[in-house]
């Protein structure tokens, strides 16, 4: 029985706020960096920017350790599996916050090799534009999710709408489901 199965009222949303609050206040990030941007997000756990006053002094190197993994730099297709693998390993509740323009969308780099976003691999909460971000984009970033957590707009995130099947009769979908990984013919 989870904390939504009870009926909402005074103790129970007392306790949600709690839950809320000790989700956002030790959000323990595991390390993606892959290009330029793991420089910034490594200077952001430095001593100028303190990440320990929210919580979050130590990036994790094991992913069943960690709930929230920053995408920094380009993402190339032979490394999308591996992301996915790590994102899969996340315990829940988890937040993917997806730093720089090449992991958003791909940056410069419009070629076969490079996914062209993110978010064609792992659901992303917060995306934080630049080539590459400033650390202090990142605090931003940071404190957007951390904002989404308390108001629990992560939790309530869109469930894909089901459509019966005659209505997609003839259709093809602009973007695939599945990213498709390996060498292009």
């Amino acid at each position: 029985m989870g904390l939504e199965d009870l009926p909402h009222n005074f103790l129970t949303g007392r306790l949600e706020d709690l839950v809320k609050w000790s989700r956002r206040m030790s959000v323990w990030p595991a390390t993606f960096g892959l290009a330029c941007c793991a420089i910034e997000m490594m200077a952001v756990g430095a001593a100028d920017f303190d990440l320990a006053r929210f919580g979050m002094e130590v990036f994790r190197a094991s992913p069943r350790q960690a709930d929230l993994m920053i995408v920094a730099g380009r993402v190339s297709q032979k490394m999308a599996p591996v992301l996915r693998q790590v994102y899969d390993q996340m315990m829940e509740p988890k937040w993917v916050i997806s730093m720089g323009v090449c992991a958003s969308t791909g940056g410069m780099f419009n070629n076969y090799a490079i996914v062209q976003g993110v978010d064609q691999i792992v659901p992303v909460d917060v995306y934080v534009p630049g080539c590459p971000p400033s650390p202090e984009m990142l605090m931003h970033g940071i404190l957007t999710l951390h904002e989404k957590i308390r108001t629990g707009e992560i939790t309530r995130r869109p469930h894909p709408v089901t459509v019966p099947d005659e209505e997609l009769a003839g259709w093809v979908p602009e973007r695939p489901d599945d990213v498709r990984v390996g060498t292009p013919r």
